[in-house]
């Protein structure tokens, strides 16, 4: 079975806890983690640590000023870009996920930038949610449940 190398990409994560929760879940599953932009915290600061837990110091971690500082180094084709949004056009269920997808995740109080999401509508994701009491799922829990999705004919 091929083995994936995928890559959860935060823009402009706020919350420590969520990015330590998500390196975890990197961890777990040999994913490089990618942070563009300004983040609302320290990576030193011990409370992405300690969400990240021991884990943490096997983070395969790369950060970005820009998205578009990203798009020049990194060089990602079009096919291996997904971003996840709630009003995604399409399912988190319906792709095939590249095996070196870049699965783009925006901050959690205003997701991803609105210049990016009129740009890539076609390639947007969202997670089902059936109560529409509820708007959106907490940051590391979409990012969870979307690799695992994602990886789902990798595992």
């Amino acid at each position: 079975m091929m083995q994936p190398k995928m890559k959860v990409v935060l823009i402009e994560p706020e919350i420590p806890f969520n990015t330590g929760s998500i390196g975890r879940t990197c961890v777990a599953l040999n994913l490089e983690l990618i942070l563009i932009g300004q983040l609302g915290f320290s990576l030193e600061s011990p409370l992405v640590a300690r969400s990240g837990t021991r884990y943490w110091k096997f983070v395969e971690i790369n950060l970005y000023e820009s998205w578009n500082e990203f798009l020049v180094k990194r060089s990602p084709l079009e096919e291996q870009l997904y971003f996840f949004e709630e009003d995604g056009l399409k399912s988190i269920y319906e792709p095939s996920y590249h095996p070196e997808a870049y699965l783009v995740f925006g901050c959690e109080s205003k997701g991803l930038p609105i210049s990016l999401r009129e740009s890539v509508k076609d390639r947007t994701f969202s997670i089902p949610i059936r109560n529409k009491a509820v708007k959106s799922l907490n940051l590391s829990n979409a990012a969870t449940a979307v690799v695992y999705q994602a990886m789902r004919d990798y595992l």
